[in-house]
């Protein structure tokens, strides 16, 4: 696990520009933190680095919006759903760990916790606008190499 802060959202952005270098088809990565707190900003800066054009915007109505990219790509907003079983039943879980990158906004609604995956937690201070980012990764083999490679960024900046 790493733990670093965001400045803006620039830096939040390019902060998921750097980790979208390093998935692959069948990652899931899940997006946690209070409105506000740079989820929607983490993901569009992934699906920019990974092709996606045109707008991005957070899924809250649709549940999951596709977007064609160098790897497909799912982006997930469960925020107003119940449990697990209505994501199942709309179908959702057919996205996960499958032929693309499930990028997924309020898993914790469902229990969503596939066992492929990168968790990022933000906090944001609002005074300050700074996000406090944590990245963890589990059962992915190059998680040591993301680990690294945020490090360096975060020192780089």
């Amino acid at each position: 696990m790493i733990e670093i802060k965001t400045r803006c959202e620039e830096e939040t952005r390019a902060l998921g520009a750097l980790l979208a270098g390093y998935m692959e088809p069948g990652d899931t990565v899940l997006l946690m933190g209070e409105m506000g707190s740079g989820k929607s900003v983490l993901a569009r800066g992934m699906g920019r680095a990974l092709g996606v054009v045109g707008p991005m915007p957070s899924p809250t109505f649709t549940l999951m919006q596709p977007y064609a990219a160098r790897i497909p790509l799912y982006h997930f907003d469960l925020y107003r759903l119940e449990d697990y079983e209505e994501f199942e039943a709309a179908g959702l879980h057919e996205f996960i760990g499958g032929d693309g990158l499930a990028l997924v906004e309020w898993p914790e609604q469902v229990d969503l916790c596939p066992p492929r995956r990168m968790e990022i937690r933000f906090e944001r201070d609002f005074e300050d606008d700074l996000r406090k980012v944590r990245v963890e990764c589990f059962d992915m083999g190059r998680a040591q190499e993301i680990y690294r490679a945020v490090k360096e960024w975060e020192e780089a900046r």
